[in-house]
């Protein structure tokens, strides 16, 4: 059983990317967007009761997935690495893992702010997350957390034995896939 976290900051390329790596491996994809946008047509994400509804069904699939007989799961975050809470949720979902034998392999990703922006608009991205749809304030949010937020590492600052840093800034999402299979033997 393995787990692959592909994290970094919004409209870096996580589902895309995480979509390419399921075609290659035998690892299902668990992208953030799919508890959200389930959630969101009736609490909005921000609210109290989104975020434990969010919350809620994302455990739920972890531990089923965890305890079942399937290879693995590729599951999608924007990790805020300042926030304490951010880093216990990576810990408890990681250990969920880990305590039934599996193997947790950390992938973060990067790209230039202007790219971001770009790919915050791209019609795939759409397609997948409605609540992005409306662009004015999806480019808001996407600004406002790079201040607020810590959304990449410090040089060092993750040391664990499966993790890579990948800038995708000029590479395919395909080309990232590649890199995390072979990187971690998928």
């Amino acid at each position: 059983m393995k787990l692959v976290i592909i994290f970094g900051p919004q409209a870096v390329g996580k589902m895309t990317v995480g979509q390419e790596l399921e075609k290659i491996t035998k690892l299902k994809l668990f992208h953030n967007h799919m508890t959200i946008e389930l959630v969101s047509p009736f609490f909005g994400y921000g609210t109290p009761q989104g975020k434990r509804l969010v919350s809620l069904f994302r455990q739920e699939i972890f531990e089923e997935v965890a305890k079942s007989d399937l290879p693995g799961l590729i599951f999608t975050f924007v990790w805020a690495l300042d926030a304490e809470s951010d880093g216990e949720y990576i810990r408890k979902i990681s250990e969920l893992f880990t305590s039934q034998g599996g193997r947790v392999c950390y992938v973060e990703l990067e790209a230039d702010a202007s790219e971001r922006l770009e790919r915050n608009k791209s019609p795939h991205r759409l397609l997948h997350k409605p609540t992005k749809r409306d662009i004015a304030w999806s480019e808001r949010d996407l600004l406002d957390t790079m201040k607020q937020y810590r959304l990449n590492s410090e040089a060092g600052e993750i040391t664990h034995e499966h993790y890579i840093r990948i800038d995708n800034t000029y590479k395919s999402p395909n080309e990232v896939a590649k890199l995390i299979q072979e990187r971690f033997n998928l």
